[in-house]
C-alpha cells in the first residue's frame, strides 16, 4: 500500500469513527418519542418554568416514565406558533387563549383544570352609592389586561348582562395592574376584575368596607391542558391518564410553585372543544366574533 493510499484509508477510518461517535451521542428516535415538550402561556423564560413547575416535572416523569421538556414561550402567540410547528407538544393555558390557539392550530383539550372561585367581579367605592351595574351607565370602569378571561372578558359580559354596551354606554379603561389604583384616584367609577384579585386588593386595604362588590359573575371556563393536533396517540393518552388517575399528586406538585397558588382546591374536569363555546361567548361581549387572532395584537 502506498503512503497516499494509507493516508486516504486513515482519513476514511477517522470519518467513520467520528460518524459512529456522533450517532452514539445524538438522541435516537425512541428518545424523542419519550419526550413531551411542555409550555405555559403565562410564564416567560426557562427559569420561571423551572421555579414554578420543577416539582411538577419530577412528579410527571415519575408517574409516566416520559421526559418532560420545558419549552419557554414569550407569549400566547409564540405558544400557538410552537404548537403549529410541532416544537411544543402540550400547552397549559387559559380559556380565552385556548379559543384562539385552537383556531390557529386545531389543538384540542386533553384535560381541564377548574379553579375554585374563578369568577369576575365588579366593585365600586361604597361611598359612590352605586348598587347595581346598570347604575354605571355614563361612567367608566377599569379592567386589567386586554383579552384576559377574568379581567376583561368576564367583566364585559357582566356589563352586557346588565344592558350596557362596553365602550358605548360606559367607558372601559384598560389599566393593567393599576386597576385598583385607578379607582382610588377616582379616575374611574368601578373596577372589573377577577374575584380573587379583588380579595387580594382588600387584604391590603385598611378598611375593606370602603368597597362594595355590586356584581359577581358565574364560574368562568376552566384552564386547559391542550395537545397539538398530530401528537402521537399513545403520548396523548399517557398525559391524559396521568392527570385523570393521579390528579391529586400532580396538583400538589404544581402548588409548590408560588404563582400556582390560584390552583388551590382546583378540580380536574374532562372537556372537549365544545365546552369552550362559553369562552367564545365571552369574546362576543367585547364585540369579537373572529377567533383567529388574539385581541389587542
Amino acid at each position: 500500500m502506498t503512503s497516499t493510499t494509507m493516508r486516504i484509508a486513515s482519513a476514511l477510518g477517522f470519518l467513520a469513527l467520528g460518524a459512529s461517535a456522533l450517532t452514539a451521542c445524538s438522541p435516537t428516535a425512541a428518545d424523542a418519542e419519550d419526550t413531551v415538550a411542555f409550555a405555559v402561556t403565562d410564564l416567560q423564560g426557562l427559569e420561571e418554568l423551572q421555579r414554578e413547575y420543577g416539582a411538577f416535572e419530577a412528579k410527571f416523569e415519575e408517574l409516566t416514565g416520559l421526559d418532560l421538556e420545558f419549552f419557554p414561550v414569550s407569549d400566547r402567540t409564540a405558544a400557538a406558533a410552537a404548537l403549529g410547528t410541532g416544537d411544543v407538544d402540550v400547552v397549559f393555558t387559559g380559556p380565552a387563549e385556548y379559543v384562539v390557539i385552537h383556531e390557529k392550530t386545531d389543538a384540542e383539550p386533553l384535560v381541564s383544570i377548574e379553579r375554585d372561585g374563578y369568577r369576575s367581579c365588579i366593585y365600586v367605592k361604597t361611598e359612590s352609592g352605586v348598587t347595581d351595574v346598570s347604575d354605571l351607565a355614563g361612567g367608566s370602569i377599569a379592567m386589567s389586561d386586554i383579552g384576559s378571561t377574568s379581567g376583561h372578558l368576564g367583566p364585559s359580559q357582566l356589563l352586557v348582562d346588565a344592558g350596557l354596551e362596553p365602550g358605548t354606554d360606559i367607558d372601559v379603561v384598560m389599566a393593567g395592574n393599576g386597576v385598583h389604583q385607578a379607582l382610588l384616584r377616582d379616575d374611574v367609577t368601578a373596577v372589573g376584575i377577577g374575584c380573587h384579585d379583588y380579595e387580594e386588593f382588600m387584604a391590603e386595604e385598611d378598611d375593606p368596607s370602603a368597597y362594595t362588590v355590586i356584581q359577581e359573575g358565574d364560574l368562568l371556563p376552566p384552564d386547559v391542558i391542550m395537545a397539538r393536533a398530530d401528537l402521537d396517540p399513545e403520548i396523548r393518552e399517557a398525559v391524559r391518564s396521568a392527570f385523570t388517575e393521579h390528579f391529586d399528586e400532580l396538583l400538589a406538585s404544581m402548588l409548590e410553585g408560588k404563582d400556582n397558588a390560584k390552583y388551590a382546591d382546583a378540580r380536574l374536569i374532562e372537556t372537549t372543544d365544545a365546552d369552550y363555546d362559553a369562552a367564545r361567548d365571552l369574546y362576543r361581549a367585547i364585540g369579537v366574533d373572529d377567533f383567529s387572532e388574539f385581541v389587542g395584537e
